[in-house]
């Protein structure tokens, strides 16, 4: 609640607020990929002559800020109307009252306050810390690789990201070696199957079947797709390791299917026995299909997917990649909607398919919003990342100290391996290892900085050195500094970003005083809201209402002995129903209550007089009303209407705080620059 308060306060300024109360799939092999804020604009000039609309506890307001948010909250397009700017601007001024008195209150200054703020910044300058045309390149190249599905197989040799200069070296020349074996006619399956250290090429020869674009980590995805059908590449490396990949075979992209499955499973190690009873059950449910039996009711007959059998067998849309192949394969080979497969084996059991619906690869506009996100999450966001830094370095002339940078890495010893180095043993160690210069005011960075920063981000670490730490830690000082200055220029930078900012600010400020003088205090404050609906009682009346028992008697029979046996008068009527009852139990059932016009169909259509009405139909049931009572108007109490008492004392104490504010902070319209407004 709070978040969605704080992001868009001011857009809850609307005309109708004349109170803010808040009522309150298969495994894959080791390449595949794992998988907001507003869109930067270009900085806007700034109106030189833009005088003040309005003057709150001292504070000018300037035209062009109520405008903006006047235009943000209302129709851009649409012509001012007089009527409209002077309610919003009754509202406006109401919120700045309440922001003053939470700044007086100096709740801006609690660490609370502090850090919410600072985190909804991190949020909002990112998309303004990465190069917009190489994110728009990547999301263009990634959907252009969705239209498109490759068949290739690869062989890992392992290396951790981080590994001594020896290991990679080491790990670099078997992969050669295997390339060179290949080149000279061996076969690459067998040289997958024999040397690949992905786990799943014993069983697949190092075949990964078709993938399309984002189904792979960025490199090994680039490479396959850049490399024509039958050859091999280089050796590539990505973060599991060393790679060839052969490209099979390419083919314009199948889509997405939806698809319904009957599924009979079948475990690894079944017996001969089990065999059988599996293919014959799959068998027997395909006889039964093609002789016109429903597909559904097969399903929840024959299938062991628990899961999809709840949905008539309808399991999630999927592209290339997703499924496993034989299952992929028959269900993008059906021809049509309805159309089902004959019995399919895969590793899991046997599957009976049947296609739903298909759909080709969507549009760019359609896709661009999910391809930004993946790609937000995906390593191949660091290439837009360092395109930004790299134009941060460029502004603010950034100048390196290599020697100084080199005194430090050799310093740290064997215990950064066990994130247990000293900051201590860097105390005498303050030269400059970079500077930016902005505009003349040149700012550095020294040793003393990456120390804390080293001391701060190390962990254990194991199969490489200190050195090598190091330069990757001081690599990520570099680029988190760069983006880290680059964030203090946003709001002189950018007027939108400003003012966002601010309205996140007051919009946190605003939530947590109101919360504190409306919204908390009108359920914690059991006194006032009992005197105010003391107060107010008529304003929570209830209409006429009939007390009344409604009898509903399971056929006519049973209510003609009801009735015979309470016209002898011998019996009660609750006598009567215990006696019919323990006879057939349920024949006679009950509801009691106090009803108004509306409430219940066969109360309104009885007499409101005491005594019992005509039996009424329902289908092959007797509904019978009896009139205990006739109830006049009469105040509900606290209980009755809590929640509408609730929400109007927060419209109370809201509108007697906007009073109370307005009479301690002076406000002054410069009616004249309003009238423009309109004019």
């Amino acid at each position: 609640m709070k978040k969605i308060i704080a992001s868009c306060f001011l857009v809850a300024l609307t005309l109708n607020a004349s109170t803010q109360t808040v009522a309150q799939t298969q495994s894959k092999p080791a390449v595949r990929a794992q998988a907001k804020p507003a869109k930067p604009t270009a900085p806007t000039e700034v109106t030189v002559n833009d005088p003040v609309l309005l003057t709150v506890a001292g504070d000018n307001i300037p035209r062009s800020e109520f405008d903006r948010v006047f235009r943000k909250n209302n129709n851009k397009d649409s012509t001012y109307d007089e009527k409209a700017v002077r309610e919003y601007l009754d509202l406006y001024i109401n919120y700045k009252l309440k922001v003053k008195e939470a700044e007086a209150q100096k709740l801006d200054t609690s660490e609370t306050f502090i850090n919410e703020l600072s985190g909804y910044r991190k949020q909002l300058a990112q998309p303004y810390l990465t190069d917009k045309e190489v994110s728009e390149n990547l999301i263009r190249e990634a959907y252009e690789r969705l239209k498109k599905d490759v068949h290739a197989s690869h062989i890992l040799i392992k290396v951790a990201p981080d590994a001594l200069p020896r290991d990679t070296v080491a790990a670099y020349n078997r992969i050669l070696k295997i390339r060179e074996m290949i080149m000279k006619g061996a076969d690459f399956s067998k040289m997958a199957r024999d040397s690949s250290e992905d786990p799943s090429a014993k069983e697949n020869n190092g075949d990964l079947g078709y993938f399309t674009g984002m189904q792979m980590v960025y490199p090994f995805e680039t490479a396959a797709f850049n490399t024509k059908a039958g050859q091999v590449t280089a050796p590539l490396r990505t973060r599991f390791g060393y790679h060839l990949i052969k490209v099979i075979d390419s083919r314009p992209a199948q889509g997405e299917i939806h698809v319904a499955h009957i599924m009979v499973k079948l475990p690894k190690d079944a017996s001969d026995s089990t065999v059988k009873a599996a293919k014959a059950r799959i068998d027997e449910a395909y006889t039964k299909l093609k002789n016109g039996i429903p597909f559904d009711s097969l399903v929840s007959k024959y299938s062991d997917d628990k899961s999809s059998a709840k949905k008539g067998g309808e399991i999630a849309w999927f592209g290339t990649g997703r499924m496993v192949p034989e299952f992929e394969k028959a269900a993008f080979s059906l021809k049509k909607d309805g159309d089902y497969s004959v019995p399919v084996k895969t590793n899991y059991g046997w599957h009976i398919i049947k296609r739903l619906e298909k759909r080709e690869v969507p549009s760019f506009e359609e896709k661009k919003g999910e391809l930004k996100q993946a790609i937000m999450k995906d390593s191949r966001n660091d290439m837009s990342k360092t395109s930004m830094v790299n134009k941060i370095k460029t502004d603010y002339q950034f100048k390196e100290f290599p020697k100084n940078k080199t005194e430090f890495i050799q310093s740290l010893d064997t215990n950064l391996l066990n994130g247990e180095w000293d900051l201590n043993k860097a105390d005498k160690l303050n030269k400059s290892l970079f500077t930016l210069n902005d505009g003349g005011n040149v700012k550095t960075y020294t040793q003393q900085d990456f120390a804390k920063y080293v001391s701060t981000h190390q962990s254990k670490r194991t199969n490489t050195s200190p050195q090598m730490i190091g330069n990757e830690l001081y690599n990520s000082f570099v680029t988190e500094t760069m983006l880290a200055y680059e964030e203090t220029k946003l709001d002189s930078k950018y007027p939108d970003f400003s003012n966002l900012m601010k309205e996140y600010r007051d919009g946190i400020l605003l939530f947590d005083l109101t919360d504190q003088m409306v919204w908390s205090k009108a359920v914690k404050d059991t006194n006032g809201l009992k005197e105010y609906h003391v107060k107010n009682n008529k304003n929570y009346m209830w209409p006429s209402r009939a007390e009344a028992v409604i009898y509903t008697f399971s056929n006519d029979a049973v209510a003609a002995d009801f009735h015979k046996q309470l016209k002898k008068g011998k019996y009660a009527v609750d006598t009567i129903i215990a006696r019919i009852n323990r006879t057939t139990p349920g024949s006679i059932t009950l509801k009691q209550g106090k009803f108004a016009k509306g409430d219940n169909e066969y109360v309104d259509k009885t007499p409101w007089a005491k005594g019992f009405g005509n039996d009424l139909m329902k289908e092959n049931q007797v509904i019978l009303v009896e009139i205990k009572d006739v109830l006049p108007p009469q105040p509900k109490s606290l209980d009755e209407a809590k929640g509408l008492i609730t929400a109007d004392y927060q419209s109370y104490l809201e509108k007697s705080w906007i009073q109370e504010l307005r009479s301690k902070y002076p406000v002054k319209v410069n009616e004249e620059v309003l009238q423009t407004m309109w004019k």
